[in-house]
């Protein structure tokens, strides 16, 4: 028996991406759908980014919280950015701010309660889904990583499947006893490609396979958007949505 499973991550409150990734999941029809964290920052609409993934989880979409929505909820962020040793740059704390007023107390309550990482099993595979890596939601799969701390990494968990994002690179890499799926970026992606990234991860017996998919959504009217609220940092932050490239 064939399970398939969505995963998808790091919106970054653009719920424009994140509609037309919906749509796109949806004409799938996977068994599961897994999102992978940081709703909130840096888009122009994090209200209607949250109602729409409640509204997911509500019919059965397995959420969990990555670094940012920790920035959002509660501004604490050495816990959301420990790497910034010197310090969070004012425009990122602005833009948190910002965020955080733009969501209700409802909202901030269900950001707050979101587990870090999640289980499930299908096909009597053991899937993870987690924002940057197992028991971690700011230490990531990087591409430069040293390869001993990337299998350090993997061996924090039983399961086969590690679905996460974080790292807004799409990428998969398939060690045979394991097999990390990084979805990219549904919202806020950094390779260059200006669409939302998600993948699709196909079970069948122990075969596992995995495929990127890439959904086109108005990254210029986003980033108009972006630009009109006019907050510090947010030329670059439209530049980024726009290119698909971290731009700063």
């Amino acid at each position: 028996m064939t399970a398939r499973i969505a995963v998808f991550s790091d919106v970054h409150g653009n719920v424009v991406a994140l509609e037309a990734v919906r749509k796109a999941i949806k004409k799938e029809k996977p068994d599961a759908i897994l999102v992978a964290g940081d709703h909130a920052l840096n888009g122009p609409d994090p209200a209607a980014t949250i109602d729409a993934l409640r509204a997911m989880e509500a019919d059965g979409a397995v959420v969990v919280q990555g670094n940012t929505d920790i920035a959002v909820a509660d501004f604490d962020y050495a816990a959301a950015f420990p790497w910034m040793a010197d310090g969070v740059p004012d425009a990122m704390q602005i833009a948190a701010e910002w965020a955080h007023d733009a969501l209700d107390d409802a909202q901030l309550d269900w950001l707050r309660r979101l587990p870090s990482e999640r289980r499930i099993r299908l096909e009597e595979t053991l899937v993870l889904v987690t924002h940057a890596s197992p028991g971690s939601q700011t230490a990531g799969f990087d591409r430069d990583l040293d390869a001993g701390v990337t299998l350090e990494r993997l061996s924090r968990t039983d399961a086969r499947i590690i679905c996460c994002g974080h790292t807004h690179l799409p990428e998969i890499r398939d060690f045979g006893w394991k097999q990390i799926v990084n979805d990219g970026s549904a919202g806020y992606v950094f390779d260059g490609d200006p669409t939302a990234s998600w993948a699709l991860v196909t079970l069948d017996g122990e075969t596992v396979t995995a495929e990127v998919r890439r959904t086109e959504f108005d990254a210029l009217a986003v980033a108009n958007a972006i630009s009109a609220r006019g907050l510090p940092g947010d030329v670059y932050r439209a530049a980024t949505v726009r290119t698909g490239k971290l731009v700063r």
